[in-house]
């Protein structure tokens, strides 16, 4: 994982018409202060281009490119529609297309006239992320200068903002990385490596998943040879009952002996996204210092379709002690969650829970790659989570829970079954769960299965995995949990 580096500097004139990368200045109707100063530099330039039609068409936290300007160092010049008085959200949107035209010389942006700097930052931040690791491309981005008025006090404003951007940053690369890197045992390493930041965390081995009673995950996990592990982080920043996240990361999923087709498995590198999420967001808050108890549980297991691994028609007996019929062995990520849910909530008491899970093709199938479904027993939960999602532009939608379901997971030889069936997956799997949380406890489901790894680049990511839920949970933490 390498952030961009991002400095915060007191640029004189020389400093910006004399940089040999991008130099991004802002506009609207008017050209901001810099603008106006640069434009005396390149001739006219800045003016001719706001006369043009093409400006006439470039949409706010939209930009126009204009290459290798006269007069200026810069190979190009990046000038961005902004108004004085637009949202944060707006501000994002204009720092991510900055960080479209990022090359290897970096960029200096003169960004005294805006007025939600942090955001622009994130913005940047986020969309400059590069996947390079196994791959010959090592060219990395340029650095970035931020010309602000007070360097200082810009440093401090936007620390938060890039933070979570390397939390994101950080769940990303797991998600990228390939299964035969990104092994149990490794993932549990780079948890095991968040003491760091001031996590605590403890690894539970077989032993001792098997010694408090998780079968169920441990069905799912022993077809590999890769060990099966759950991961606790725990941030105590305040004191009182925590918030439990609680993430599905199952590093590699073929299916099981309910195979999955060959084609487009590779993608379940990618089994393990509710995992990154909730590793993330841990490592946000830790770095952050948040005045907040959070606990991250996640159970890593690889599923595969080994002499030993479990069937269609075995009967599982969960931590809780409800037994399952496994009808699918592709249907692993809910046995895995029924256990650490359980399992949280023995131990830690949570005032709230929520898991997340690239859990059904069926959300998929229902909502694209737009929106997370949020399944929930808390309407106040429910409406913050929501809430915090829309705040950070992280699609989310709530999506039914009924008795009425109950039937389609009902079994002669258990008390439960797996799966429902195609009709209403989602819905059936997140029933499933519901099982799992105890009387009183607020509880949230998210399916990210859509969200997750959307087909092309999204307005914050580039092609490949989003890091959906880092800001969106770290936003609900700070507005509901913190002390």
């Amino acid at each position: 994982m390498t952030m961009i580096p991002v400095d915060f500097a007191t640029s004189e004139l020389n400093d910006l018409t004399g940089h040999s990368g991008c130099l991004v200045v802002f506009a609207d109707a008017e050209p901001d202060g810099d603008a106006r100063r640069v434009d005396q530099s390149c001739q006219g330039a800045i003016a001719r281009a706001m006369a043009s039609e093409a400006w006439g068409d470039v949409k706010p936290g939209e930009a126009l490119e204009l290459a290798f300007p006269s007069g200026l160092g810069a190979e190009m010049l990046l000038l961005v529609r902004l108004p004085r008085d637009a949202a944060g959200d707006l501000a994002r949107k204009a720092g991510a297309r900055i960080a479209r035209s990022l090359g290897s010389q970096g960029a200096v942006i003169a960004a005294r006239s805006v007025a939600h700097l942090p955001q622009l930052v994130e913005g940047l931040a986020l969309r400059a992320y590069r996947w390079t690791l196994n791959t010959s491309e090592k060219k990395p981005l340029g650095a970035v200068t931020v010309a602000v008025t007070d360097p200082e006090a810009a440093c401090a404003e936007c620390a938060d903002s890039l933070i979570r951007a390397e939390a994101v940053h950080f769940t990303r690369d797991l998600v990228n990385e390939p299964a035969n890197i990104l092994t149990t045992s490794e993932f549990a390493a780079r948890i095991d490596a968040m003491r760091d930041l001031g996590l605590e965390v403890e690894i539970l081995e077989e032993s001792d998943l098997q010694a408090l009673g998780m079968l169920a995950l441990l069905a799912v996990g022993q077809g590999s040879e890769s060990p099966s592990k759950v991961a606790v982080m725990r941030w105590a920043g305040a004191e009182g009952a925590p918030l439990a996240l609680i993430g599905k990361g199952v590093v590699f999923d073929t299916g099981g002996i309910s195979i999955k087709p060959a084609a487009g498995m590779e993608e379940m590198v990618g089994d393990m996204g509710g995992a990154g999420v909730v590793s993330g967001t841990m490592r946000a808050l830790a770095a952050r210092k948040a005045k907040a108890h959070v606990v991250g549980i996640v159970g890593l297991v690889e599923n595969m379709p080994d002499g030993r691994a479990q069937r269609p028609g075995d009967v599982v007996t969960s931590m809780k002690g409800d037994t399952i019929e496994v009808i699918n062995t592709d249907a692993e990520g809910r046995l895995v969650l029924a256990d650490i849910m359980w399992y949280a909530q023995t131990r830690f008491e949570p005032t709230a829970m929520i898991d997340l899970a690239t859990l059904t093709g069926a959300m998929l199938i229902a909502l694209g790659h737009d929106k997370a479904g949020v399944f929930s027993n808390d309407d106040a939960l429910c409406n913050d989570l929501l809430a915090a999602c829309a705040s950070e532009d992280e699609g989310a939608w709530r999506m039914p829970l009924a008795p009425s379901y109950d039937a389609l997971i009902k079994t002669r030889v258990a008390d439960m079954k797996n799966t429902g069936g195609r009709a209403a997956g989602a819905i059936t799997a997140a029933q499933f769960l519901q099982r799992f949380v105890k009387p009183g406890v607020a509880w949230a489901h998210i399916d990210i299965a859509g969200v997750s790894q959307p087909v092309g680049e999204t307005e914050m990511s580039p092609k490949g995995p989003s890091g959906w839920g880092v800001r969106a949970l770290d936003r609900l933490v700070r507005d509901r949990f913190e002390a």
